[in-house]
């Protein structure tokens, strides 16, 4: 638990940096770049770890601690639904999809990845 807990720490303290970091894109374009990224990033991540680390300690610190703090889904999900509100039909939608196939995409990157770089 301590280290799911010290691994969710860290990605949650790196969630809030490239959030700040990319408050500029996200106000310029109404389309909240930070979280897009860091669920591609997180993607990306979990795949990679999940090749590469064998289970224990250090997978339970990337995956159930760093991915799950630095990743966010119910961010992701309220954003979506905010823009629905608000009328944004078509960047709901983008931004809904984008999201789902981008992280889909970089999950299986990471994972292919991983099996290459363990043998």
């Amino acid at each position: 638990m301590l280290l799911a807990g010290a691994g969710g720490f860290a990605g949650s303290v790196l969630r809030y940096a490239v959030s700040v970091f990319a408050v500029p894109w996200s106000l310029q374009s109404g389309f909240p770049v930070g979280t897009f990224a860091v669920n591609a990033a997180g993607s990306f991540l979990i795949g990679l770890s999940a090749a590469l680390l064998p289970a224990g300690g250090w997978q339970t610190f990337a995956m159930a601690g760093f991915c799950g703090g630095f990743t966010t889904f119910s961010a992701f999900s309220l954003e979506a639904v905010r823009m629905v509100r608000g009328g944004a039909y078509g960047a709901a939608a983008a931004y809904a999809a984008g999201s789902v196939a981008v992280c889909l995409f970089f999950a299986g990157v990471g994972l292919w990845l991983g099996a290459k770089l363990s043998r």
